[in-house]
């Protein structure tokens, strides 16, 4: 592309605002070498866009400039963080910071926890307080009075993060981790005080004191790792806390969750090379005559990721070398958690084959099982389970049938998280919520947790499959058999360019039905229910007002459509359309209710079908069709 004198100019004043601000010597040399060589494509790409701050916190690749993570976009986050949170706390404000083994995890936690100790906040730090990153030692002005030479870095897994905020009462917190995205990705994962992610309004007001606060404070106080990590020991702002948060993690998942003491079965664990293994161990040891064989590929903390594309247990082949484990070892359960270890997934064989469990089975696998362990059914009552509404809703047909409560949510543990907490201050239960995309939350923290998960899951199996009776998937059966045959059609379009979520919504399927509030047909289909959380609208509200938050930056519509040909009221298909908050996409979640598995099954893709020809239009729209 070619530039103007004027934008080239724009863009020099954006190099010398990065200089004044970088102390990193490699990213410094890289934005001048850009500068240098004239290459103002990757310039503009690099310092033109700043980060977003949104309910996920920061998530990018770790590169220089504005628009990526690294220090100087870290030191801004923690800076408007730190302001947010003395301008909402009128007590003395506090931080739980903890981080992963991803590259340059450590060294932006430091960064954080740095920021927040500058400011008078206390510190609850999950890592270590002396074993400090080379980034950290090398750029501090202080040098420290000795060098600590150990492997051990005190990674954590995230649901620590929460339970720490619980646990120690602190104002927020923040999680370096970026979860299961690919290696050169990392995020910057933030928590409120109720120990749950962030919601509006608080991500907006951080944003905006994030906007106010770009120059680092006092800069050689600021990067001056060492000498904040030192003060703070001194004067007991900073306290180490990994040591007390495992145990009393550990302690509560024993109280809460673990109601057998003996596992009878072998299975295979992989904690996808990353750092569940360490917490899950402790668990497990919880347990009598547990048999545990961890994939040796995977065992290692390893931040390449090496032995897998996408370091996601959804990804197709990245349980191959569990498979291949539990095969060599004439074993018949593998169950993994992604590399942070807040997700959790499961594989099993039936008769000679292996068959990977979706995060909605083993969603309402876990709901079926919550329900016959709450005793007496007095209480279904006051208990409410929830998942997400991109998830599968057998959960309220079983609420129903059972007389327990039920509510779905907006997409992300932050709402569910949320809701639950909400709902427990109003005096009910909230055992268990989940999403499709294997998160599955019970009451140790207000947010997904694959060790609580496994923990439950190992039980769940011991109770029901252990004795090779019956299979999980005789188990499902059953269940659908009871509730409603639910079958999914999830996928998503690939977009070349961001702005066509937008064109498609707004130019496309609402001008679909000339400004009416619903369309009445969709193809084949009478449309039953109809929401839309971007325009603010629900059919089945008195006041045709949405129950669930509504959202304009967020392009989102769920409907409940009937067959038009079927007279049987159980055939159903319910169904989300949204632009992703993360990727280039949009994603659709279909379902497909009726009394049979098959019929449940053509109608889920009927409706895929439908809309990819009345709504999405790939060839038309240049879309990659992803199902």
């Amino acid at each position: 592309m070619a530039y103007t004198e004027a934008e080239r100019l724009r863009l020099d004043q954006l190099v010398g605002q990065w200089l004044d601000v970088d102390v990193n010597s490699e990213s410094r040399r890289e934005i001048l070498d850009l500068q240098k060589n004239g290459d103002y494509d990757k310039l503009d790409s690099k310092l033109s866009k700043r980060i977003a701050f949104g309910t996920a916190g920061l998530r990018s690749s770790m590169e220089s400039g504005f628009s990526h993570m690294n220090d100087v976009t870290i030191v801004q986050a923690s800076q408007g963080l730190v302001k947010y949170l003395l301008k909402e706390n009128k007590k003395r404000s506090s931080i739980v910071v903890g981080y992963d083994h991803r590259f340059h995890s450590q060294r932006f936690a430091e960064i954080t926890a740095s920021v927040a100790l500058s400011q008078g906040l206390v510190v609850y730090y999950l890592g270590s307080v002396d074993n400090l990153s080379k980034e950290s030692l090398d750029t501090s002005a202080t040098k420290p009075l000795e060098t600590v030479d150990s492997e051990d870095r005190l990674y954590v897994h995230t649901p620590m993060v929460p339970f720490a905020i619980d646990h120690f009462e602190a104002s927020a917190g923040v999680m370096v981790t970026a979860s299961h995205n690919p290696a050169k990705d990392n995020g910057y994962k933030v928590y409120y005080g109720n120990g749950c992610q962030i919601i509006p309004p608080h991500d907006d007001g951080i944003a905006q004191l994030i906007s106010e606060n770009l120059k680092p404070w006092l800069e050689d106080e600021v990067w001056d790792i060492v000498k904040n990590f030192r003060k703070g020991l001194e004067n007991g702002s900073l306290r180490s806390i990994k040591e007390e948060a495992t145990q009393e993690y550990v302690k509560l998942v024993k109280e809460k969750l673990l109601v057998r003491d003996e596992i009878s079965f072998p299975f295979v664990y992989t904690p996808m090379h990353g750092i569940g293994l360490e917490i899950f161990e402790k668990i497990v040891d919880q347990f009598k005559g547990t048999d545990m064989t961890v994939v040796p590929e995977q065992i290692e903390p390893d931040p390449t990721f090496k032995t897998v594309k996408f370091p996601n247990p959804e990804e197709k082949g990245a349980l191959d070398l569990a498979i291949a484990t539990a095969e060599k070892n004439g074993i018949k359960l593998v169950v993994a958690t992604d590399p942070d270890a807040d997700r959790f997934s499961v594989a099993i064989k039936c008769d000679s084959s292996w068959r990977q469990l979706t995060g909605n089975e083993i969603g309402f696998l876990f709901a079926m099982y919550v329900l016959e362990e709450l005793q007496p059914k007095e209480l279904f009552s006051k208990t409410y389970i929830l998942n997400s509404t991109v998830s599968l809703q057998v959960l309220a047909s079983m609420a129903q049938a059972e007389g327990i409560k039920f509510q779905d949510t907006l997409t992300g543990f932050k709402w569910i998280g949320n809701k639950a907490i909400d709902l427990k201050k109003e005096g009910y239960s909230v055992p268990f919520g989940y999403e499709e995309a294997i998160g599955f939350m019970f009451d140790v923290v207000n947010d997904k947790d694959g060790i609580s998960a496994a923990a439950v899951w190992l039980q769940l199996y011991e109770r029901w499959f252990a004795s090779g009776e019956l299979t999980p998937v005789d188990k499902l059966k059953a269940g659908y058999d009871k509730y409603g045959w639910f079958k999914e059609a999830n996928g998503y379009y690939k977009l070349d360019d961001l702005s066509k979520t937008d064109k498609i919504f707004n130019t496309t399927i609402r001008k679909l039905y000339d400004g009416s509030n619903y369309p009445e047909t969709l193809g084949v289909f009478k449309v039953k229910e109809w929401r839309d959380l971007t325009i603010g609208y629900e059919s089945v509200t008195a006041n045709g007002k949405p129950i669930l938050p509504v959202d304009p930056k967020l392009q989102m519509i769920t409907a409940v459509l009937n067959p038009g040909d079927s007279d049987n009221e159980q055939d159903q298909v319910r169904f989300t359309a949204r632009g992703s908050g993360t990727e280039p996409k949009i994603k659709i979640y279909i379902e497909g209710k009726s009394n049979t598995e098959e019929k449940a099954h053509d109608l889920a893709y009927l409706c895929w079908k439908v809309l990819k020809e009345e709504w999405f239009k790939p060839d038309e729209n240049g879309l990659q069709e992803v199902i």
